[in-house]
């Protein structure tokens, strides 16, 4: 099930998402960044108690867009939907907002677009995403893939089920 974030959860995402940042996926995250951010991430779990087996976050950077990032699966739960329906979290939150689109910077540009997101020219995002750029391993040789989403596709529109304790 997919479900908002709590603060209990902060640690557990850490350790989620520091083999993808070790691997040079994912900017790192501190815990502390993590805690500050709690309320932008959507986890997966199977059942209340299990582990999280994903996480992903929504953070707006400007009036009519915002960022799915920080999108992590575990191996063993990759290809079971898990990041799909993550993703579709953050759209959906991103349409309550009144978000017009959402991007990425991904190295998985084929998963994104199943989910409708098409490749664009990174120059033609806000300069204030980049200032997270200085923390990543490829600041000085970029080479992920800017993808966006349009939000008010009627057809793309998928109940999720969000349970809270």
């Amino acid at each position: 099930m997919i479900r908002k974030a709590r603060i209990q959860d902060a640690e557990e995402i850490q350790q989620l998402l520091t083999p993808f940042a070790d691997d040079g996926e994912l900017l790192p995250l501190t815990l502390n960044d993590i805690y500050t951010r709690i309320r932008s991430f959507y986890v997966f779990q199977e059942m209340q108690t299990g582990p999280i087996l994903g996480a992903g976050s929504l953070q707006t950077t400007w009036a009519d867009l915002g960022e799915v990032r920080s999108l992590a699966v575990r191996p063993e739960a990759q290809g079971r939907g898990v990041g799909s329906k993550i993703v579709r979290a953050c759209m959906d939150e991103g349409r309550e907002l009144g978000l017009e689109r959402v991007f990425t910077l991904t190295y998985r540009p084929e998963f994104f677009a199943r989910l409708g997101f098409e490749i664009i020219d990174k120059a033609k995002l806000p300069h204030k995403v980049w200032n997270d750029c200085v923390r990543c391993a490829h600041y000085f040789d970029c080479n992920e893939t800017a993808m966006v989403r349009a939000l008010n596709d009627e057809r793309t529109r998928i109940p999720i089920a969000v349970w809270r304790q």
